[in-house]
């Protein structure tokens, strides 16, 4: 994971003592579960899937796995096979949340809804400077969410996926069954294009450091 991830809106540390009680089945312990976590599976989904209603079906879909299938997990706050390191309860939780966005956009038949590749497929020419200053406009959640939604529902979730969420190359395309170069050719057209939506005069791309405004 690359060191972005630290910064996910996911990352909320729940306690071991909480983790018992969920896999416990306590009612109680789910609410609070599904409290914490409300926000940043809804806007996850919303991202890449672009409409509320999705979103919100992603969001249930998601705690009811979460409550359902507590027992699979295997990090923090219950029993770990041996010679496997710890995952955060929160890791564990997202990476239901990004399954089930993308399994919408599969089902709604958007899973090829990507901005069109390069005759050439070579991803090296389009690379983009990820930590060069981002457009102002990107300081306005609404204006950039309003750009956000222009783009293609694939490239929108690459972008959130390595930007917002810190996800490499390599595990984005093991998501999406894609290639690595594929999940670098959408970052940087997505990322050019989404500048462009912003800033049509500019020249500035936008790096991780618009994650913060993203989440509003």
């Amino acid at each position: 994971m690359s060191p972005s991830a630290a910064r996910s809106s996911f990352a909320i540390e729940v306690p071991d003592s909480l983790l018992v009680r969920l896999r416990g089945g306590e009612r109680a312990a789910f609410e609070q579960v599904y409290r914490w976590f409300e926000r940043p599976v809804f806007t996850l989904a919303l991202r890449v899937c672009g409409e509320r209603e999705q979103a919100a079906d992603v969001l249930q879909d998601t705690m009811l796995k979460v409550f359902h299938r507590i027992g699979d997990f295997r990090g923090t706050g219950g029993p770990r096979q041996e010679g496997t390191e710890a995952s955060p309860f929160w890791g564990w939780l997202r990476q239901i949340a990004v399954n089930e966005a993308l399994m919408s956009l599969r089902r709604n038949k958007r899973h090829d809804d990507i901005l069109p590749l390069p005759d050439s497929h070579d991803t090296a020419g389009e690379l983009i400077d990820e930590r060069s200053p981002p457009p102002p406009a990107a300081a306005d959640a609404a204006t950039l969410q309003r750009a956000l939604d222009r783009l293609p529902a694939v490239t929108r979730s690459v972008l959130w996926l390595y930007h917002a969420e810190g996800y490499t190359h390599e595990e984005i395309a093991l998501l999406m069954a894609r290639t690595p170069s594929f999940s670098k050719s959408q970052l940087s057209r997505g990322t050019k294009r989404l500048r462009e939506l912003l800033e049509p005069a500019g020249g500035c791309a936008l790096p991780a450091s618009t994650r913060e405004a993203a989440h509003g």
